[in-house]
């Protein structure tokens, strides 16, 4: 790549418009406060004399709005302007999260109402996540795509990771209401970076047949692509595994094996910065055949419920979390850049709500099996289980051929899988 192809206005690379910069910059606020908000949340929780089953039930507060109005926030996303979606949803995450550090640090909140409050805030993001894939899917153009969606979830990344240890270490020195002020902070601060977006490049929304209508056609966008709704169905499963053998098995193991939470905090931390190293390496990669390269490097998310189902020591644990977490990463960016090239810059937040949808849609109830698959085949075989998924779905979902033969720079695919649709007649509108 030449300089003057890297660079323009002055050290701003190409690919590296006005908008990207500004979601990027917004991004990696909400993420540092968001990340750290979710330890304050449950040390709340505690704090107020609840146990496991009530910070359980807060969480879940947040997860089953995110699960209802995921498809909602899509249509939406795509039929009124996506960066007001995004400020409308900071706005109401700002105003919960404020309200509820107001509570924490004014007296002792009761379960209710940081249910109520944590669920408002999973409402804000089901409206926020479509909008905001869409928007920073259409504020990236041209070969460099890929290297814009690297650069960005490596920032996400890192601040996921700063947050939260930056969280945990504020709430032990300054306790979880301060934690989640700031947070409330971020959200405004994010917020107002994303109303100078510009959306001039964005053609006008034609005028809509209705909800019902609009999540319909963003269907037929999914259900036509055997390779987006494959992937989909396969992330519904890995992801409900995942999450139960992090979320409930890990701890466990941790406890009667590893050390208690000091190592499994560790393993954890090693899992972010795999992400973050995985998102590095792919501003520089670039595979051509983008799904086929993505799908073999989901194959290592299987690492981390084995290496607990043995289990192995500290050191190897965190070596397994590390591969997982940085091959996962390639292909989360090959994933980003795939639907960037293949799927109409209109219909990128419904879709966008259907492949969130379907990561998110089965993890309350693997949350729910776990404790029962435990009893009844014991927590080992439990943990193989989740591993022998993973690989299950991943080789499922090879083969699928367009899984196999979709290649950077290629539209093909679409074409191929939605004929008749005009939108696969033209490059993805307002991307150029």
């Amino acid at each position: 790549m030449t300089p003057s192809a890297d660079t323009s206005r002055g050290r701003r690379p190409a690919w590296a418009s006005r908008n990207y910069g500004l979601l990027t910059a917004a991004a990696f606020v909400t993420n540092l406060g968001s990340n750290g908000a979710l330890i304050a949340a449950a040390f709340a929780v505690l704090e107020a004399g609840g146990d496991s089953g009530d910070v359980g039930l807060v969480a879940a507060a947040r997860t089953l709005p995110l699960v209802v109005f995921l498809l909602i926030g899509g249509a939406v996303a795509d039929r009124l302007p996506r960066h007001r979606v995004m400020v409308a949803a900071n706005t109401l995450n700002c105003l919960s999260q404020g309200a509820f550090a107001v509570l924490v640090l004014t007296g002792e909140p009761r379960l209710w109402q940081m249910m109520l409050l944590t669920a408002l805030g999973g409402t804000g993001h089901a409206f926020f996540s479509p909008a905001a894939e869409g928007m920073l899917l259409s504020s990236v153009s041209g070969e460099q795509a890929g290297r814009a969606f690297a650069v960005f979830r490596m920032a996400m990344q890192g601040a996921a990771l700063g947050g939260a240890a930056l969280g945990g270490a504020m709430v032990a020195a300054v306790g979880p209401g301060w934690v989640l002020a700031g947070d409330a902070l971020a959200f405004a601060v994010a917020g107002s970076l994303r109303c100078f977006l510009d959306v001039g490049h964005i053609p006008a929304r034609a005028p809509g047949a209705g909800m019902l209508a609009d999540l319909r056609d963003g269907w037929r966008e999914v259900a036509g692509r055997p390779w987006l709704w494959g992937i989909v169905v396969q992330f519904s499963v890995a992801n409900a595994v995942l999450g139960a053998a992090d979320a409930v098995y890990g701890p466990l193991v941790a406890r009667d094996h590893l050390g208690g939470a000091g190592p499994w905090g560790v393993a954890l931390g090693f899992f972010g910065a795999g992400t973050v190293v995985g998102a590095l390496l792919m501003t520089r990669w670039k595979p051509h055949r983008l799904l086929f390269v993505g799908i073999l490097c989901v194959f290592p998310m299987a690492l981390p419920s084995a290496a607990l189902a043995v289990p192995v020591p500290v050191p190897l644990l965190c070596t397994a979390m590390f591969v997982a977490g940085a091959t996962v990463e390639v292909f989360g960016v090959s994933w980003m850049t795939a639907l960037h090239q293949e799927i109409p810059e209109d219909k990128l937040s419904r879709v966008s709500a259907y492949d969130w949808f379907g990561s998110v849609a089965l993890m309350p109830l693997a949350a729910a099996l776990a404790g029962p698959a435990e009893s009844a085949f014991g927590r080992s075989a439990a943990l193989w289980g989740c591993s022998g998924l993973i690989v299950a779905v991943t080789a499922a979902v090879l083969c699928v051929p367009d899984v196999r033969n979709l290649r950077r720079g290629s539209r093909r695919v679409a074409q191929v899988a939605v004929p008749g649709s005009a939108d696969t007649e033209r490059p993805v509108g307002g991307l150029g």
